[in-house]
């Protein structure tokens, strides 16, 4: 360490101490007020279990500690906001509100959120970011504490509101510049010691992380550790080859690559350090970092509850400050952001349903902010892809069940990997002789069956030499596992009519009765049977499907072909389980938000037959040259109609022959045969 890193880790340490030692003096004083003092109070005993556990990590407790005691510690850094405690958590904005009223209780929640983040920089040993978070408290409290003893009252909503925007404006640039170097910088991440280290046979590990811990966790990591040697070489080889597949497939060059970012849920350690070992060979190094890898699922109305947290400081300033800080600190990478390959995403399902508490305590953005963060996601966006050009990139996603699913669990996980590996070659063909069907049709009629309202005309690309060109892709195992679609963008005009679903699980969240009506390919009704209140039904399809723009394009069209999978869920009873990445091939599927060739519009790609795919754009993405923020909508939302629902997809010829490709959920094209077998069997 130089000297000049020395004297800034000694001042840091310094400001520590002295901000802690402030803070061991707030449950002796009184502001006037018993509901603020305990509010207080609270905070700095969990800010004092911050500092015992920092004491802990540098006395080698991890080490030396028993199971239990790691066990005991972690609940007690993530009980105040699991579902059995959150009603009387000053984490739960109505709690919040209730005892500490309007002026101060969503900005003091919103506090609360951010000393909760320590726990996280705590094991990471990120000093600077414990130590700004205790002088914010602390400047917090001088407020109220000066105010009633100076004063007799209490400081302004207002004051207390500036104080929580200058904290996140002014530390932006750290913020970024953490972010940033977790993104694309190897060797800042714990996390990959952890896997490539760690006696994988002994659950302790799981705790060296700092995440939460639960039953999730636990049983995936023992069940993992019992499969044999050639099980998590099947699934991780799974998982890298298509990685790679991905590159070779699209044309891009992996050697120039240095790095690949590792997305996994705690438990699955046995697999990724396979996985590194086999991208090792590739020439990668692994990147991760928290949010990449992820502990149990604490409190998903937790998670909702402060998903709109930066009304506090959301504004035009904050955006530009943004900004500005991200590109300085990609400047200073951009040679490990040019290295950077893209990201290996390993997700997990079967978490119990969740159905959203829409609470009026909780913050929400106002319509001009609305506006601001649509903004300054596509401009976020725009500024990534300077130093991650996606042309060069590429990525892949593979998932697994965790045991919340039930006891079907260690039988799904084994179907899980027979469908991870199905036959490549087979869907290859049988996929084909969808495609050249399609090729010859002006539009397609989709209508639903049994209580689905579906009836949609997607009209299609128009085939200038259909000797050379197509229109689908022939989609098998690369960059989403598993096998088994075929898709396109759609022409937006002359695509018109209702999709509709009884029932789906988008972003983990479940669309009930979900109607979303099209003219010329864009939005422009949509319901739901969430909520009785129909302003709130809306509200939800806006946050969650249409990511708060006014409307979106239909950006993908495309046929499941996966009916393997399909079968398999229907009789382990867990269709409501599956992630969007096995269900989209399990029946036709509507991508709302931008095409799947989005931002690459401009790079030539290929079937295995060798026709060039050409339907890569839409009429709102081919004006990405002249105006790009309103080319893009940076979303992508697949909507899929079960097999059981769809009564009829049918491809109609220009001269208004029908084509019947799917007919009472089962296929019809001759050559298609075989993807009916599983529902025979």
């Amino acid at each position: 360490m130089s000297d000049y890193m020395e004297m800034e880790a000694d001042i840091l340490e310094e400001r520590y101490g002295l901000a802690l030692q402030r803070i061991k003096e707030i449950p002796g004083e009184h502001l006037g007020q018993d509901s603020l003092e305990d509010y207080f109070s609270f905070c700095a005993g969990f800010v004092l279990m911050i500092d015992d556990t920092r004491g802990f990590l540098a006395g080698g407790g991890l080490e030396s500690a028993p199971l239990e005691e790691l066990e005991r510690r972690n609940q007690a850094l993530y009980g105040d906001i699991l579902p059995s405690h959150y009603e009387k958590s000053y984490g739960n904005p109505a709690v919040a509100v209730k005892l500490l009223g309007e002026d101060y209780g969503r900005e003091l929640c919103f506090l609360y959120t951010k000393l909760r983040e320590m726990i996280g920089f705590v094991y990471e040993g990120r000093l600077e970011e414990l130590v700004i978070r205790l002088e914010l408290f602390a400047e917090v409290y001088a407020a109220f504490r000066y105010k009633e003893a100076e004063e007799g009252g209490l400081p302004s909503g207002d004051e207390i509101r500036g104080i929580l925007y200058w904290f996140v404006s002014d530390y932006a640039d750290i913020t970024a510049e953490r972010t940033v170097r977790e993104l694309v910088c190897p060797g800042e991440s714990m996390a990959v010691r952890l896997i490539q280290e760690s006696d994988l046979t002994d659950v302790r590990f799981l705790y060296y992380y700092g995440e939460y811990v639960g039953r999730n966790e636990l049983e995936t990591a023992r069940f993992l550790a019992g499969l044999p040697e050639e099980t998590i070489a099947s699934m991780a080889d799974t998982y890298t080859e298509g990685y790679r597949i991905g590159f070779e497939v699209t044309g891009k060059d992996l050697s120039k690559k240095q790095t690949v970012g590792l997305y996994y849920r705690l438990g699955f350690e046995r697999m990724m350090r396979r996985a590194v070992n086999n991208f090792a060979d590739m020439g990668l190094r692994p990147v991760t970092r928290r949010g990449a890898f992820t502990g149990g699922t604490l409190n998903r109305q937790y998670d909702y509850d402060h998903k709109d947290d930066r009304t506090l400081y959301l504004d035009k300033n904050y955006v530009n400050r943004q900004l500005e800080a991200t590109r300085t600190a990609f400047e200073k990478v951009k040679n490990e952001a040019a290295g950077f390959a893209g990201p290996a995403v390993v997700e997990t399902f079967g978490e119990a349903d969740f159905d959203p508490v829409i609470k009026e305590e909780a913050l929400k953005l106002s319509p001009e902010q609305n506006r601001l963060w649509v903004d300054y996601r596509t401009q976020a966006g725009q500024l990534q892809r300077e130093y991650i050009i996606e042309e060069e990139r590429s990525f892949t996603i593979i998932a697994f069940p965790i045991p919340e699913v039930g006891p079907v669990f260690q039988e799904l996980f084994s179907e899980t990997i027979r469908i991870n590996t199905l036959d490549y070659m087979l869907y290859r063909r049988v996929q084909q002789t969808l495609i050249d069907a399609l090729d010859t049709a002006d539009y397609c009629e989709i209508r639903g069956m049994d209580g689905n309202r579906t009836d949609l005309r997607i009209n299609l690309w128009k085939l200038k030499d259909p000797q050379k060109e197509t229109i689908f892709e022939n989609c098998v195992a690369d960059v989403n596992i598993p096998v088994g679609e075929v898709f396109t963008s759609p022409v937006l005009a002359g695509t018109n009519g209702t999709l509709h679903v009884t029932r789906v699980f988008l972003g983990g969240l479940e669309f009930r009765d979900l109607s979303i009506v099209f003219r010329d390919g864009m939005i422009r009704e949509y319901s739901c049977g969430n909520y009785e209140n129909e302003e709130e039904n809306r509200n939800f399809i806006r946050e969650n499907i249409l990511f708060r723009h006014e409307t979106l394009p239909l950006g993908e069209f495309a046929i499941g072909t996966n009916t393997t999978a399909y079968v398999a869920a229907k009789r382990l009873g867990v269709e409501g389980k599956l992630p969007i990445l096995i269900a989209e091939k399990m029946g036709p599927h509507f991508a709302v938000g931008d095409t799947c060739y989005s931002h690459t519009e401009d790079i030539r790609v290929y079937n295995p037959d060798g026709k060039e795919i050409v339907a890569r754009e839409n009429e709102v993405s081919a004006g990405r040259k002249e105006n790009p923020s309103q080319a893009y909508f940076n979303c992508h939302t697949d909507i899929t109609i079960p097999y059981d629902e769809l009564g009829e997809l049918t491809a109609v010829k220009k001269d208004g022959t029908r084509i019947p490709v799917i007919r009472d959920g089962r296929f019809v094209l001759p050559g298609c045969e075989a993807l009916n077998e599983a529902f025979e069997s």
